[in-house]
């Protein structure tokens, strides 16, 4: 595939990645990295296992948290995410606005774990619940996604203590 015809999952990684690299702090900008594509990964996952549309579900989740690793600042990032992965994905110009809509809802909505949303949003909760718990095992859940964490374990038929 030459960079002429890069598929949409490609050139919101090309977005992701100049983002990241334009972040100075060198900790945050790794970082967001391993946490952008790491929930990219457990998103594309699960929704292979649950027949949800892998391509907006791995391009939710690398856009997930993006306005928190571009300025170093967590606050209100599940709202402030959604408005940039808006921007990006418009100017982008080949997602029509209902997958936009989606994609932006279910960042939106990723830091509410403790409400249910719809299927995509609660994709994106369990996948960013993934990475964090994939990302070091030698670590214990964060106490607030042990919940969610078990039911992932059952959903994928891993038997493992939390």
């Amino acid at each position: 595939m030459t960079s002429i015809e890069l598929d949409r999952t490609e050139r919101v990684r090309q977005v992701v990645d100049e983002v990241l690299r334009g972040q100075a702090d060198e900790e945050e900008r790794r970082c967001g990295f391993v946490h952008l594509y790491g929930v990219a990964l457990s998103c594309a996952l699960l929704a292979l296992v649950r027949g949800l549309d892998a391509e907006l579900c791995t391009v939710a989740g690398m856009l997930h948290d993006l306005a928190t690793y571009q300025t170093a600042d967590p606050t209100d990032h599940g709202r402030r995410s959604a408005i940039l992965a808006r921007e990006i994905l418009s100017d982008l110009g080949c997602f029509a606005e209902r997958e936009i809509a989606t994609i932006c809802g279910a960042i939106a909505h990723h830091r509410i774990k403790d409400q249910v949303h719809g299927a995509y949003d609660e994709l994106l909760k369990d996948a960013d619940v993934l990475a964090h718990t994939l990302y070091n095992t030698q670590l214990p859940p964060i106490e607030k996604e042990r919940a969610r964490l078990s039911a992932l374990w059952v959903e994928l038929g891993i038997e493992h203590g939390t």
